[in-house]
C-alpha cells in the first residue's frame, strides 16, 4: 500500500487518526504551532506537531492547521477565533501528554459536547433510516416503493413465478 511508506506510516491510518482526543470549539477558526527543530525545551513541542497535528486536522476539518519552524526562541501554539481575538498559549518545556492535556481543558470541547455532538449525528430524523427505533419500520411505507409482499400481493409481472412459467 502506498499510504503506509514514510516516517511512522501509522499516523495515516484511518482508526490513528479517528483517535485523537483534541477537538477544538467551534470559534477556531486558525490553529498554529511555533517550534524550534533543536533544542531540549522545544522536545514536547516536536512529538506534538508529528503525532497529533495529524489527528488534530482530522477532526477538526473547518480549522486550518499552520506549523511555524524555527522563528521563535520559546515553542507556543496560537489560536485565532472567528470574532478576531486571539489566544497564546505556552508549551515551553512541556511533554507532549501535558500538551494535550491543557489543549483540551483550554480551547478543546468538553465530554458532554462531543457526547450531546454524536447522539445528532446518529439522529433517526432522516427519512432514508428505516428499521428498529427509527420512525418507519419497512421501507414499503415510504410513498413510491413497492409494498411488503406479506401485506400486499405483488403484481404478477413483478414475479418470477409468472415472469418465467413456460408456455
Amino acid at each position: 500500500m502506498p499510504f503506509m511508506k514514510g516516517r511512522e506510516p501509522i499516523r495515516r491510518s484511518l482508526k490513528y487518526l479517528n483517535a485523537g482526543k483534541l477537538v477544538l470549539k467551534e470559534r477556531v477558526r486558525v490553529f498554529s504551532v511555533s517550534y524550534n527543530t533543536y533544542g531540549n525545551h522545544h522536545a514536547g513541542a516536536r512529538d506534538f506537531v508529528f503525532w497529533n497535528i495529524p489527528q488534530i486536522q482530522f477532526r477538526n476539518p473547518d480549522v486550518q492547521v499552520v506549523t511555524i519552524k524555527n522563528i521563535t526562541p520559546s515553542p507556543f501554539v496560537r489560536c485565532f477565533f472567528e470574532d478576531g481575538r486571539d489566544m497564546i498559549i505556552d508549551i515551553d518545556s512541556k511533554s507532549c501528554d501535558e500538551i494535550i492535556e491543557h489543549l483540551t481543558n483550554v480551547v478543546g470541547k468538553t465530554r458532554e459536547e462531543l457526547v450531546a455532538a454524536a447522539r445528532l449525528a446518529e439522529s433517526k430524523d432522516n427519512p432514508a433510516n428505516f428499521g428498529y427505533r427509527c420512525e418507519r419500520h419497512c421501507i414499503c411505507e415510504i410513498p413510491g416503493q413497492v409494498y411488503c409482499p406479506g401485506t400486499v400481493p405483488l403484481p404478477k409481472e413483478i414475479r418470477g413465478k409468472f415472469k418465467f412459467a413456460q408456455k
